[in-house]
């Protein structure tokens, strides 16, 4: 844990795990994912995300001050929502002796909600409970991803549910299912945060990205989140789709250990 997090208590992970989900519109920007990597260790991230395949790209390099790997242990095709949707989200059950191996600070697994999907929930409830024992026998850090969607059949798309009411349970449950560290989406209403982190009772909360946003939308609500009482954030694609990664992560660097204001750490993206 005291690698994943800075003296400060904050940690900055930037997630680069998304080809483990087989959707093609995650692939954009990472098509080349060492030089990708390249740019986002340049920019000195708490940590790093990244699935067992692609691991390597941190810990085989001959570099002792590098973010700490954080490895995906599931795989999913939650985001394939087409006609005869039907999700399933499987276990690497061998994930933790891989973590080990790799000298990873913390794997992560996810739990996900959708209304009418049971199956897919109780695979996820069993991931966990799988893995827990697991990583207490190690001592690996647990980070579970609570999400929730809702569907919308119109569209044929999934939406993050953003509701507190929502996300307050999941995130509740994955606490006392024993997880070290949360993982989970923004409110609405950025402002009830803090009742998210009350919520978890200790356990330290870090806050997806989700979809795109503009650069002063996502520097502006990780400002406010920040001041909600949140241990950190984990962002992918707002990080790894933007043209200049790099920068974006030194920006966010900027809020998180910096204290700074969106519109000084805004800067940091324009240079």
């Amino acid at each position: 844990m005291n690698r994943l997090f800075g003296e400060d208590g904050k940690c900055l992970t930037v997630a680069i795990d998304h080809g483990i989900f087989n959707e093609p519109s995650f692939l954009k920007g990472i098509e080349d994912l060492k030089h990708v990597v390249d740019l986002i260790l340049n920019a000195k991230p708490d940590a790093v995300q990244l699935t067992p395949g692609m691991a390597g790209l941190i810990q085989n390099r001959a570099c002792r001050h590098k973010p700490a790997l954080v490895l995906r242990t599931d795989i999913s095709n939650v985001y394939d929502f087409r006609p005869g949707y039907q999700p399933f989200c499987r276990l690497d059950e061998g994930s933790v002796d891989e973590a080990v191996r790799l000298d990873a600070a913390c794997v992560v697994v996810t739990l996900i909600s959708i209304p009418g999907y049971t199956e897919l929930y109780q695979q996820c409830i069993e991931n966990i409970t799988t893995l827990k024992p697991l990583c207490d026998r190690f001592g690996m850090p647990l980070m579970v991803e609570s999400v929730a969607y809702r569907p919308d059949p119109d569209e044929g798309v999934l939406l993050v549910e953003n509701r507190f009411e929502v996300i307050a349970p999941l995130v509740r449950q994955a606490v006392e299912m024993g997880a070290d560290i949360i993982k989970a989406d923004p409110t609405e209403k950025l402002e009830d945060y803090r009742h998210i982190v009350k919520l978890s009772s200790g356990v330290p909360v870090l806050v997806r990205g989700g979809g795109r946003r503009s650069e002063e939308e996502l520097l502006e609500r990780t400002y406010v989140l920040m001041k909600q009482g949140i241990a950190g954030i984990t962002y992918g694609r707002n990080i790894i789709q933007h043209p200049i990664p790099d920068k974006m992560t030194l920006a966010l660097k900027e809020i998180l250990h910096g204290g700074k204001r969106p519109e000084i750490a805004i800067g940091q993206v324009r240079l």
